[in-house]
């Protein structure tokens, strides 16, 4: 690879690096953005994706939404110091690859501004206390704003998430958190309301591509020493799923492919079979602690109710291709099958716990199979929630202080003293009646003739309407 993009390497060769602020003397500004062919600072050694890494606001492909002139993020990345506007932190949330360190790097070319990067995998208390306390003489000697980003800020604890509310509130570090979780369930709520969340999107391929192309043309990347066919374009857009960093790690590799291959100096071409080589299969975005997780096992669970099978193992093989636990699985489905099939086929709910037996004793990959049978049972099957919304309705009477007394018929009456109270006096025997139905009340008096179970006329269920009808005439003595 050190031979691969010899242009680049000459060119950057006589980069000056960027010189690091002496003990006790006043740092440097940040100096403004090159330009995109500008090779400053670039190293031939660093990853394609480095390399192409957007310097200006306008560089950024595929967030249309956000960097749109006098946007809260053109604002931010545009201020100066001691002007209100782009004072803001900000919370980026999105997938991997869609721009977040990026927009947090050209945020940090504004003028006067020190930029410190962390990583809440490693990073603590002690060095989030400590950048703030470097922020806070910057800001005293210097008039220098701090850009603190914060990356993958949802694997931060709630006390280290708390560290950084002062200097947020008080505005000593201008904070950049990157997140691929839901800022809500993620990021604790005093940090969410003192900050601009912003959503990132996932690229489309139109803007995967053209990631690609600037790649193959630009100084800082290939610099035109590659061409790539249609094929092999379309294949790593396809890889990418929207992740631009993917998109670019796989072009790389591509071109190194190449040039191994053709064993030639010269414009290189990169097919579709060296693309497929290097990248070993597509990207599935499910992350089984975060947004993804709950995306997906919602979808599945909503295909099995919406009877859609094919769907419903489209969400299975997701789940199954990105590692998620199979018993975590199994239990969604003896779920599915208590909740939306219930009554109107009860084989639903013993085959659901077999499968999840099964899965319990044979493990994977094999226990895709009777994860598969379940789900396609499930989705297959007459459903009904008449049990499911019948126990919450009695759930919530309760609730609501609708228990009254347990009639006296119905009381326990087997222990010493019992009768005295007229507990059980009167209680008829179910099976000494036709029908084994006895003409009495159940419900204590003050939810006399209440009902919540209403059975739909669906499956299994589609007589039970009529047999508890007959069932009340029986116990109404009629």
């Amino acid at each position: 690879m050190s031979d691969l993009f010899s242009s680049a390497n000459e060119a950057a060769a006589g980069a000056d690096e960027a010189p690091a602020a002496a003990s006790g003397t006043e740092p440097a500004e940040t100096a403004a953005p090159p330009n995109a062919d500008d090779l400053s600072g670039v190293s031939a050694l660093d990853p394609l994706a480095v390399r192409m890494r957007p310097r200006s606001i306008d560089e950024i492909v595929g967030q249309e939404h956000l960097t749109a002139p006098g946007s809260p993020l053109h604002q931010l990345a545009e201020a100066r110091t001691g002007a209100r506007a782009g004072a803001t932190s900000v919370i980026l949330w999105g997938p991997p690859g869609v721009g977040k360190t990026t927009i947090a790097h050209v945020i940090s070319h504004s003028p006067n501004r020190k930029f410190v990067e962390l990583s809440a995998i490693t990073a603590g208390v002690k060095d989030v206390r400590q950048v703030i306390e470097n922020a806070r003489n910057d800001r005293e000697l210097y008039q220098r704003t701090t850009v603190l980003f914060l990356d993958e800020i949802h694997r931060f604890s709630k006390a280290q998430q708390d560290a950084l509310l002062p200097a947020v509130e008080n505005r000593l570090v201008v904070l950049i958190a990157a997140t691929t979780e839901n800022p809500s369930f993620s990021v604790i709520a005093p940090l969410v309301s003192r900050s601009l969340v912003l959503t990132l999107k996932p690229l489309t391929d139109e803007g995967v591509a053209a990631l690609i192309d600037r790649a193959l043309e630009s100084p800082r990347g290939l610099a035109g020493t590659f061409t790539l066919d249609d094929d092999a374009r379309d294949y790593i857009v396809q890889v990418a799923s929207g992740d631009g960093r993917r998109a670019l790690t796989v072009l790389e590799a591509a071109a190194a492919s190449a040039r191994a291959t053709s064993g030639s100096d010269e414009t290189t071409a990169i097919t579709r079979d060296q693309a497929a080589e290097s990248a070993n299969q597509a990207v599935v975005r499910y992350d089984r602690a975060g947004d993804q997780h709950y995306d997906v096992i919602s979808a599945f669970i909503k295909s099995i109710r919406g009877s859609d099978p094919d769907a419903a193992l489209h969400y299975l093989a997701r789940m199954i291709v990105a590692g998620e636990d199979p018993r975590f699985i199994a239990r969604r489905i003896v779920i599915a099958a208590a909740e939306d099939i219930g009554m109107a086929d009860p084989q639903a709910l013993p085959l659901a716990v077999a499968a999840q037996t099964a899965v319990e004793r044979i493990g994977m990959p094999e226990g895709r199979i009777p994860l598969a049978e379940a789900v396609v049972y499930l989705a297959c099957a007459p459903k009904s929630n008449a049990s499911y919304t019948a126990i919450d309705a009695a759930i919530a009477d309760v609730k609501a202080g609708k228990a009254g007394e347990v009639p006296l018929h119905l009381r326990d009456a087997h222990y010493p003293g019992a009768k005295a109270l007229g507990h059980g006096a009167g209680y008829k025997y179910a099976h000494s009646y036709p029908h084994s139905v006895a003409a009495q009340d159940h419900l204590p008096e003050t939810l006399a003739g209440a009902q919540y179970y209403t059975p739909t006329a669906n499956g299994a269920e589609k007589g039970m309407a009529e047999r508890l009808a007959a069932i009340a005439r029986l116990r109404a003595g009629k």
